[in-house]
């Protein structure tokens, strides 16, 4: 990265650092998306059973690998203060920190998994899918943990196609797996669902090991000596890192979790409306990836000029990402729109199910805009390191106002399972307004607080 003076080198350089995060996020995202298009061809019950397991699994693993990347605002703001020399350091206890949460993970779900996928009372195969895709998938936690803490630091320097490539590598390596399993070709077993599992913890072992060679081995990596000397446990660089992790890590987790307790609730329908509304979820997940990978280019961009003491650049920045995002999701939503009944068709060859799954796409195309604003403006404040706030918010706006509101219209009035989206959808746009109020006085406040120093 480097200091820009007029608006088209600003654009290019956040269409720089942008582009290969948005092609790693859409193709991480298009893991889960064959995956859960192959379960749902497998049949209706593996679908159904697959999305009740990554409705546990996805938001604690969303909100651990938002404390994880507390990495990013740090060595951003390492690198544009020019402290270099701290970035090795800071890394690795980033790394302990990703194994010792691994660990705890690994432990509760032992104990946890059981109980709570017998409350649900699932059909016996739903809730044999569920249980074991579960299982299989936990074989890749440390591994996935790892990869997020070291593509942080690959992508707070600027190097964000290192990121892409590593990512476009593992996409191959997980659909074939997944093909191979779900389906059981090549004289490997049909398992369904539960093969889906094992393919992500394959993959998630096998990028891992790709980033970990990159950043040892790779310049400019390699010159910050992340594993040259031994570095023990630092609870205070731990505590340090967590004071903007947890916030972060709180955040994306009350927003992903929300959205698998819609799906846990779901489960007093019957298995093909479970099975529509993961389809229906699956695909406006993907279409996150363009908000989503803005609020990361954010995060790096604004941390960046924040560190060098560049206010005005790092405000322009938050503009020109959310102008971008919004202007994304009005396209995405009008595509959705005009193409739905194709897109339920890449999910299910039932009609009832594609049926089900174009309805709930309606909803989906709502959900575009509301993300457009809310996610872009939560990476502008994690670069300033403004994380608290944000925290907040989607406590408010999805547990205290979006859920409860879509229960009411789910239970009490006759649009049934669709009431739980419209209820996520007034949750986005709560979440959107209040972060744009926090980030209009985060600015202020830093501006007035370097003309004071300066007096």
């Amino acid at each position: 990265m480097k200091e820009t003076y007029t608006f088209k080198q600003k654009y290019m350089q956040f269409l720089h650092i942008l582009i290969p995060i948005l092609v790693t996020q859409i193709t991480m995202s298009l893991m889960t998306f064959f995956d859960t298009i192959m379960s749902g061809h497998a049949s209706p019950a593996d679908l159904a059973g697959t999305a009740i397991g990554a409705s546990l699994w996805v938001p604690i693993q969303t909100g651990l690998s938002g404390v994880l990347m507390g990495i990013t605002p740090i060595v951003s703001q390492l690198i544009g203060g020019g402290k270099q020399d701290k970035v090795g350091y800071n890394v690795m206890q980033a790394l302990w920190l990703a194994a010792a949460v691994g660990i705890i993970v690994l432990i509760a779900g032992g104990f946890l998994i059981s109980p709570i996928l017998n409350r649900m009372g699932l059909e016996p195969k739903v809730h044999h899918v569920a249980f074991y895709y579960l299982v299989s998938i936990s074989t890749g936690i440390l591994p996935l943990f790892g990869y997020i803490v070291i593509r942080s630091f690959i992508d707070a320097l600027g190097q964000t196609r290192v990121s892409m490539v590593i990512s476009l590598i593992s996409l191959p390596l997980n659909i074939g797996a997944g093909y191979l399993l779900i389906f059981g070709r090549l004289g490997f077993p049909r398992l369904g669902g539960i093969g889906s599992g094992i393919a992500s913890a394959f993959t998630y072992w096998c990028i891992f090991l790709i980033a970990l060679w990159i950043a040892h081995k790779a310049e400019p990596f390699a010159s910050y000596r992340i594993f040259g000397k031994f570095h023990r446990i630092s609870l205070d660089k731990w505590k340090e890192l967590m004071k903007i992790g947890v916030p972060i890590g709180f955040s994306m987790f009350f927003e992903t979790a929300v959205f698998a307790a819609v799906t846990l609730l779901m489960s007093q329908f019957d298995t093909l409306t479970i099975a529509a509304h993961q389809a229906a979820n699956n695909f406006a997940s993907t279409l996150y990836m363009l908000p989503l990978s803005i609020c990361l280019a954010l995060t790096i961009l604004v941390g960046f000029e924040t560190g060098a003491a560049r206010l005005k650049d790092a405000k322009q920045y938050a503009i020109i990402g959310i102008s971008t995002a919004i202007g994304l999701s009005l396209v995405t939503a009008a595509l959705l729109m005009l193409f739905r009944n194709g897109v339920a068709g890449l999910y299910s060859s039932d009609k009832a199910v594609i049926t089900l799954i174009t309805h709930f796409l309606v909803y989906a195309v709502f959900f575009q805009i509301s993300d457009a604003i809310a996610a872009p403006t939560q990476g502008a404040l994690r670069g300033y390191k403004d994380v608290n706030p944000a925290f907040w918010i989607s406590l408010l706006a999805f547990w205290i106002i979006g859920l409860p509101f879509g229960i009411v219209l789910a239970k009490y009035t006759n649009l049934g399972p669709y009431g739980y989206w419209i209820g996520l959808i007034s949750g986005l746009a709560v979440a959107g307004v209040l972060l744009l109020h926090r980030l209009y006085v985060v600015q202020r406040r830093i501006a007035q607080r370097m003309i004071q120093e300066d007096q």
